[in-house]
Formats: structure tokens, C-alpha cells, sequence
């Protein structure tokens, strides 16, 4: 799922595919970057890069 730049969507999600998307690891709660950017509609690239330059603006356990 790929979006073109500057577009917004306002979908709303099921919460099911969300929390299929959870998974339990080693007692935490872990989504992989490669879900987060589905959900969001961008390459994993370009996801993991706008978290690193603004790594502040994220929680902690990000």
C-alpha cells in the first residue's frame, strides 16, 4: 500500500487488523516497522528515516 506525497487519508482502520499486527515478544509488545509503514501508507524506508531525523517526537519504547 503506497500513497502518493502530500496525500491524506482519513480510513479508519478495524481494530482486529491492528492488533493482528501485535505481536508478544520476550514480554513486550512489538509492531515491525514493515506493518507500521502498511498502516501508514509509506515504504519502510521512508519510515524508519522520518524516525530517526525526529526521533523526539516519538515515545521512548519507540
Amino acid at each position: 500500500m503506497k500513497k502518493q506525497a502530500g496525500s491524506k487519508s482519513t480510513t479508519l482502520l478495524p481494530v482486529e487488523i491492528i492488533q493482528n499486527k501485535i505481536y508478544f515478544i520476550r514480554g513486550h509488545k512489538v509492531m515491525l516497522d514493515r506493518d507500521l509503514a502498511e498502516l501508514y501508507g509509506v515504504f519502510t524506508s521512508q519510515l524508519t528515516r522520518q524516525v530517526r531525523r525526529n526521533i523526539e517526537r516519538f515515545p521512548n519504547d519507540f
